[in-house]
């Protein structure tokens, strides 16, 4: 379908999409066709209205797919609909009279500062390259909060000595600058020495390497991560995105802008940074107790 095809190219070049989120928006689009009954050849999007769509959530949900799989996938054709009507397609954008089901907001699991200086001051990692580097990446999430994807695709040059500060391409080949503290720097500089004295300073283009001296790879850096979280806590998921988490918590209950915050993270918008306030009712409490004088 000429129009799916479009609509993935509009993704890719202009809204500057990751591949992995085009896959997703497209396996939504040809599974909703195929609940249709349709395939790319017969599927007219101007006949679609929005009982073909609720019954299509319906089936959904029956099938016990997640609530916030089914929002993804409305939101994948709210916006397939939003780029039809753009192109002149269609005449109406039929998602629009859909009601998308409320999911029970789920708060973001961080591991305990007392576990995180347990884990970075305490535990060994080895001096050789692979201790070293497993050392940093925890340092490296911990410290900045980035994405697994962006760490994986550090590059030395990425790192500002003089300036103290990371340079980090994020989601929609967006740069930040987060700040790095002179420990960090540290860290980083003794990394480096141990990198290039193991595989030379040919290895230039990707910060963290494999053993091999590799790219690294998700799995790998899940693997560290988690291997390492085990040692300190006793929370569910142990995973990169959880020291995402724990670093934006640590950052707001230590009493840091939330606006600052959402510069740190690479979020585009407020509201996906607020999450983290919840965790800041404990630090409330505890102030409460020892400032109220009738506390």
């Amino acid at each position: 379908m000429k129009h799916k095809e479009s609509f993935i190219k509009y993704l890719q070049f202009e809204k500057r999409y990751s591949p992995h989120t085009i896959r997703s928006y497209l396996d939504d689009i040809n599974q909703f066709i195929l609940f249709c009954g349709l395939t790319d050849d017969n599927f007219e999007p101007g006949k679609v209205n929005h009982k073909n769509i609720r019954d299509w959530i319906i089936d959904l949900v029956n099938k016990e797919v997640s609530i916030r799989s089914v929002k993804r996938k409305i939101s994948t054709l709210k916006s397939f609909y939003k780029y039809l009507l753009r192109e002149g397609v269609v005449s109406n954008n039929p998602v629009e009279k859909v009601l998308t089901p409320k999911a029970e907001k789920k708060l973001p699991s961080f591991v305990n500062r007392k576990h995180m200086d347990s884990l970075l001051d305490d535990i060994d990692f080895g001096s050789d390259y692979k201790g070293k580097r497993n050392r940093l990446i925890i340092e490296v999430f911990y410290n900045t909060g980035m994405r697994l994807s962006e760490l994986i695709n550090l590059k030395p040059v990425s790192i500002n000595i003089t300036d103290n500060n990371l340079k980090v391409l994020g989601k929609r080949n967006k740069e930040r600058l987060i700040p790095i503290t002179r420990e960090f720097k540290n860290s980083l500089l003794v990394y480096l020495a141990v990198r290039n004295d193991k595989f030379g300073e040919s290895k230039k283009d990707y910060l963290f390497l494999t053993d091999k001296g590799e790219k690294m790879y998700p799995k790998l850096v899940y693997r560290v991560v988690n291997k390492y979280l085990n040692l300190i806590t006793t929370i569910e998921k142990k995973s990169p995105h959880v020291l995402r988490h724990t670093f934006a918590t640590h950052m707001l209950n230590a009493g840091a802008d939330l606006n600052a915050i959402k510069e740190l993270l690479g979020h585009s918008n407020l509201a996906a940074t607020e999450i983290y306030t919840h965790n800041t009712f404990e630090k409330l409490k505890l102030i409460y107790k020892q400032a109220h004088p009738r506390a």
